[in-house]
């Protein structure tokens, strides 16, 4: 058998992916967890496809270096034809609440290179698994990309257009942030681009600047709720009219909801946003870019 084989139900015409390869891969959770693969010394041994160097003039350094401060690697254990990883720094425990937002603005460059790489190829869907409970399967930060054929039809939620109303969302000078009233999970945020009808590919660098900053803040905000380092994912929807959607795993799914797909929040999602904005204002944002950097360059 492949590796993994798309097979569609007659029935029910849902889509499920067959990839018995993947029981093998490295998995913190049930103790299989190797010396980290995405720490430096291990260029040679996971080759990459692309790379962000240290190197203020670019290039992307030298393959098998340790010239780096992303890199995008294939995954091994893949279940779709293409299937990246994007290791967000040499770190291997800062994440995106903790690392310098220059640094998240370069994963977000990287999404977007990535995604634009691919856009022609299918349907390219960029997500982040966060902590055992996010499905995290080794704990050096990163994120997949896997591009999903387009006869495949993947059931991520549509945005609705004429939503959310601008008196029940926070707004940045990029995006607005808000939590729809049908929320499947508890705490669950939504980012939205306040230009719409774009795909993510066509981000600009002024939206990822604000996107960096708005990510950051959203996680350690709900760090105050769920716990520091609480498991959560996010996706960007890879269609026209993009958002990203980020998931606290605050919850296991019951048999009703895994029998029904009828999902049971318990969780006021006007509560949710009332608990953000009381949070989001911070201090000057410039000071916190340099209070990051600073912290981050204590530990490289």
């Amino acid at each position: 058998m492949a590796d993994f084989n798309f097979v569609q139900d007659p029935v029910s015409k849902k889509w499920v992916i067959l990839a018995p390869r993947r029981a093998k891969r490295p998995d913190v959770v049930v103790k299989t967890q190797p010396i980290c693969p995405f720490c430096y010394g291990k260029e040679k041994e996971e080759p990459d496809v692309y790379r962000v160097s240290v190197s203020p003039q670019g290039g992307g350094g030298e393959k098998g270096d340790s010239n780096w401060q992303i890199r995008v690697i294939p995954n091994k254990f893949p279940f779709a034809q293409l299937h990246e990883l994007i290791i967000h720094s040499p770190d291997h425990h800062k994440n995106f609440g903790e690392l310098p937002l220059d640094q998240v603005e370069l994963i977000l460059k990287t999404y977007r290179q990535r995604y634009n790489f691919y856009k022609d190829k299918g349907q390219v869907y960029i997500f982040h698994n966060r902590g055992e409970g996010g499905g995290e399967s080794l704990p050096h930060p990163h994120t997949q990309l896997v591009v999903i054929p387009n006869e495949v039809k993947a059931e991520i939620p549509l945005l609705d257009v004429n939503s959310p109303k601008v008196d029940e969302s926070i707004k940045t000078s990029e995006f607005m942030i808000f939590c729809p009233a049908t929320s499947q999970w508890p705490d669950e945020v939504w980012v939205i681009p306040q230009k719409r009808l774009d795909i993510f590919g066509s981000i600009s660098d002024k939206e990822i600047s604000d996107l960096a900053f708005v990510i950051s803040r959203l996680i350690q905000i709900l760090d105050l709720r769920h716990g520091h380092e609480f498991p959560f994912n996010f996706y960007i929807y890879p269609g026209i009219d993009w958002y990203l959607r980020l998931i606290p795993r605050a919850k296991s799914l019951g048999g009703f909801e895994v029998g029904t797909g009828i999902f049971v929040n318990t969780q006021n999602p006007k509560e949710t946003l009332a608990f953000i904005k009381e949070h989001f204002e911070t201090p000057n944002e410039e000071k916190i870019r340099n209070e990051h950097q600073a912290e981050y360059r204590k530990t490289v």
